[in-house]
């Protein structure tokens, strides 16, 4: 007897029925804490979110990555599956990068006076990047310190009050850095400075979402990026890398809490009505 094969089957037209098998992979809609695995069995997680064409995963350890939703490229239960996103109901309005209901048909809004700073031209990329459709609504303006050194100039140059508020997000701002101090110089009702941990910008990025373990230690003296990229062995310059570390930025999911809450409250903080008091 001819031995049977699990490819062909024991029948000439074994051939095609193999590829309809191949074509009738089942459907599974995303959401959040499906646990799927990639069909190459190198990456297992459950689903924490989604857009048009990929999903992001997240294992056990906390690690995010993100993957395209191609037919037949995750397993379920060890079966091939092909995962889509979820219709979106009529009710269900599409969201923004960073979570918000996305306003449609707006008219641009006239710039407010209040503001906010950020330290640098990385920091302004990253705010747009998440937060810019939020920014543009308010009609919310990003501009830059050009370093933490300028804040309390900046702040007195700005002259704030109660209709024209200034929000400021400084890098490090972690009790006893330069940054504090600085900081704790410009105290003012119409002022709020709040700061994420983190060295530099880069590190407010998951290291999930660049695709490294984590963000490298870099021994004290040498400059922060330098050490990164050669603990990295990435071969580019600090910019080409950013170019890297941003484009791995498709929403609030790829970023640390640690700077999340912070824009928000920004965000919030600028754009709240005035009030005389009286």
């Amino acid at each position: 007897m001819r031995p049977h094969s699990r490819r062909y089957g024991d029948d000439v037209l074994s051939g095609d029925r193999w590829r309809r098998e191949r074509r009738s992979v089942p459907t599974v809609t995303a959401e959040r804490g499906l646990v799927v695995e990639t069909a190459d069995e190198d990456f297992c997680g459950a689903v924490v979110a989604w857009d048009r064409t990929t999903l992001t995963l997240e294992d056990r350890h906390g690690r995010r990555r993100v993957f395209e939703m191609t037919p037949a490229a995750f397993l379920v239960d060890g079966r091939p599956v092909t995962v889509v996103r979820p219709a979106t109901a009529p009710d269900a309005p599409p969201r923004s990068a960073s979570g918000s209901v996305m306003v449609t048909g707006h008219r641009a809004r006239t710039a407010r006076e209040s503001r906010i700073f950020v330290e640098g031209v990385q920091d302004a990329e990253l705010v747009e990047r998440v937060w810019g459709h939020d920014l543009r609504v308010e009609g919310v303006v990003v501009e830059c310190l050009e370093g933490v050194d300028r804040l309390v100039e900046v702040v007195a140059e700005f002259a704030p009050s109660p209709r024209r508020r200034l929000g400021v997000l400084v890098d490090h701002l972690v009790p006893g850095s330069k940054e504090s101090r600085i900081a704790e110089q410009v105290r003012s009702p119409d002022v709020l400075v709040l700061g994420h941990p983190y060295v530099d910008i880069w590190q407010a990025v998951r290291p999930s979402a660049v695709g490294i373990p984590a963000w490298p230690p870099v021994p004290r003296g040498t400059p922060w990026k330098e050490g990164v990229l050669a603990a990295l062995g990435w071969r580019a310059d600090p910019q080409e890398a950013w170019r890297r570390i941003l484009g791995s930025v498709r929403s609030y999911a790829d970023l640390e809490p640690g700077l999340l809450g912070r824009v928000e409250e920004l965000i919030d903080f600028v754009t709240a009505p005035y009030s005389s008091g009286g």
